[in-house]
């Protein structure tokens, strides 16, 4: 197992009785956020709603946690993460939501307690931008959005 970072994590009135994250299998990278809604919520088709996990985090120094979608929700339900990952900051303080979007075809409940993103802790390296007269040149060069194509 790889070392373990220490989180800070302070349980929201909204989140009373519910799961903390949790990682369901030992080399899990991410846990498991569970929604803190107070009564269900319908998604429906093309619709998009920000949901409380009922939990603030505090990260150390040289941190970040991203949230980023359940594969089981994407593929079974069409239910994704905008803003993916999103990005929360070791210096936010405030409760932590994720913007749930149904993509599928049906409406989606979501229930108290259900399973609804992940949360994965990682390092940040901040960049040192450097203005310069020109950027070294590569194969590549500036090739992009599917430039390289789509067989081997």
């Amino acid at each position: 197992m790889s070392e373990r970072v220490r989180v800070a994590l302070q349980r929201l009135p909204d989140g009373e009785g519910l799961p903390l994250p949790s990682y369901m299998s030992d080399l899990a990278a991410g846990a498991d956020l569970c929604a803190a809604v107070r009564e269900d919520l319908t998604l429906l088709p093309g619709a998009r709603a920000l949901v409380p996990t009922g939990i603030a985090i505090a990260l150390p120094p040289g941190y970040e946690a991203q949230i980023r979608p359940r594969s089981g929700l994407a593929l079974k339900a069409g239910v994704t993460c905008l803003n993916t990952p999103g990005t929360i900051d070791a210096d936010y303080r405030g409760p932590v939501g994720v913007i749930l979007a149904n993509l599928g075809s049906e409406p989606f409940v979501v229930r108290r307690g259900d399973r609804i993103a992940q949360l994965v802790v990682a390092p940040v390296v901040q960049a040192a931008f450097e203005i310069v007269a020109e950027l070294p040149t590569t194969v590549r060069g500036e090739g992009g959005f599917g430039s390289t194509g789509l067989a081997s």
